[in-house]
């Protein structure tokens, strides 16, 4: 089995650990989707891929947050490690706001 590009900590962190395989981040079905890259985080803008497979097949890896394989709800606030060691706020109850994605802690590692 391969490694997974991501780790999953407490109950809202996703750190992502593989500068291969760009994360892309599902939160159901009516908030928008967050693509973490080894330089960032963005708003994802593009087509989302139908599956996992697609999704690998665009060098990226698919989490839905709301599946039981990771915290099987949907999440108002999640935060995200990224490679470039920052930590961002994903701050869904404000997604139609400058305050959606925000800086949470840098130089963690």
């Amino acid at each position: 089995m391969t490694e997974k590009p991501f780790l999953l900590s407490g109950r809202n962190t996703i750190i992502h650990k593989l500068r291969k395989f760009d994360l892309l981040v599902l939160n159901g079905d009516d908030m928008p989707a967050v693509l973490v890259t080894y330089k960032g985080i963005k708003e994802y803008e593009g087509k989302l891929p139908e599956n996992k497979r697609e999704a690998k097949m665009m060098d990226m890896e698919l989490i839905d947050v709301t599946l039981g394989d990771f915290f099987g709800e949907e999440k108002i606030l999640l935060f995200i490690q990224t490679l470039n060691g920052k930590e961002y706020k994903i701050d869904y109850s404000k997604a139609d706001s400058k305050y959606f994605i925000t800086l949470h802690q840098g130089s963690i590692i």
